[in-house]
C-alpha cells in the first residue's frame, strides 16, 4: 500500500463523511464513559459536576453505531 493508495482511499466520500466522524464519536463515547465512571466512584458524592457524562456517552455511542454501520454499508457498495 503506497501513499497514493491511502490518498485515494481517504478521498472517497464514505470515508470522509461516515468513517472519520464515526471514529471520532467512538473516541468521544470512550472519553464520556470514563468521565461517568469517575463520577460514579468519586469520594465526595456532594460534589456535583456540570457535565452530563451518561447522556454524552449514550448519544455518542449511538451516533458511532449509526455512522460506522453506514460506513460499513458504503464500503461494501464501493
Amino acid at each position: 500500500m503506497t501513499a497514493s493508495d491511502i490518498a485515494e482511499w481517504w478521498d472517497q466520500d464514505w470515508v470522509f463523511y461516515l468513517l472519520a466522524p464515526g471514529l471520532l464519536a467512538v473516541a468521544l463515547a470512550i472519553l464520556a464513559w470514563r468521565g461517568d465512571r469517575r463520577r460514579m466512584t468519586r469520594s465526595d458524592p456532594d460534589a456535583v459536576g456540570l457535565m452530563p457524562w451518561r447522556d454524552l456517552a449514550f448519544w455518542s455511542a449511538f451516533a458511532a453505531l449509526l455512522l460506522l454501520g453506514a460506513a460499513f454499508r458504503a464500503w461494501f457498495a464501493s
